[in-house]
């Protein structure tokens, strides 16, 4: 009977000396593991705002009244990025485009942050590298502003509907052509648009190609600005293609 018993107590003891020795640190690699699994998810989520900018849409702020009524000042709107990687702009489009030609003055305000949101495609972009217009003269194109205030696109006057309310198509006399894959571009607040008409004395008047980064398509935000933007094909279909 006793060495049954000290059997017993022998078996016990290993026991409770295996939950004793028992390894730690589950909880701490459960953790870590959970952790890793958060940062692969925000790694995609950056990864995938990243491609959608690069190649599908992009999210801008609009800092001025240039494009009234159309776009108002503190709108966020979108462009889309895959139709200018396969086409041309075309009249009456809305486009966001680099401004290589230094058409605004270098801004020293830049919040890195931001900045940095703004790259991967997280928040809409708000720096003054970027300008918005509407495409008035494509490539080929003669576009003429007389000095009664009249827009002429290959010979024929244009009734320019979306001009904010009150203002002439223009103010400044101007005969251009429009380069190749270049496209001649104005603000529908003619009478508050720093826009191609103002620099050509300077011959940087026309944007290319190459700038663009897309066609506004959509006002997104404030929602009560919501809306989804058409370009302006009524207001050119009687106006030939340049020969």
């Amino acid at each position: 009977m006793e060495q049954q018993n000290s059997a017993n107590i022998d078996e016990t003891s290993d026991s409770d000396t295996a939950k004793v020795k028992k390894p730690k640190g589950g909880k701490r690699r459960r953790e870590n593991s959970a952790l890793k699994e958060y940062a692969l998810i925000i790694l995609y989520a950056v990864l995938i705002a990243f491609l959608l900018k690069t190649f599908v849409v992009r999210g801008f702020f609009i800092p001025s009244s240039s494009m009234e009524d159309t776009l108002q000042i503190n709108d966020r709107v979108f462009v889309n990025v895959a139709g200018e990687l396969f086409g041309e702009a075309e009249r009456g489009d809305i486009v966001v485009f680099k401004d290589a030609q230094g058409w605004m003055p270098a801004s020293s305000n830049s919040n890195p942050v931001r900045d940095a949101l703004a790259f991967v495609g997280v928040m809409p972009d708000s720096s003054s590298n970027y300008l918005v217009k509407r495409v008035i003269g494509v490539g080929g194109d003669h576009v003429v502003g007389t000095p009664d205030g009249r827009i002429f696109v290959n010979g024929v006057k244009i009734d320019e509907t979306y001009l904010k309310p009150g203002v002439k198509p223009t103010e400044v006399a101007f005969d251009v052509i429009v380069p190749e894959r270049s496209y001649f571009v104005m603000g529908d607040n003619r009478s508050n648009s720093a826009d191609s008409r103002y620099h050509i004395e300077t011959g940087t008047e026309f944007i290319n190609d190459a700038e663009v980064v897309g066609e506004v398509f959509v006002v997104a935000w404030p929602l009560s600005n919501f809306t989804f933007i058409n370009g302006a094909d009524d207001v050119f279909s009687q106006v030939p293609d340049s020969e």
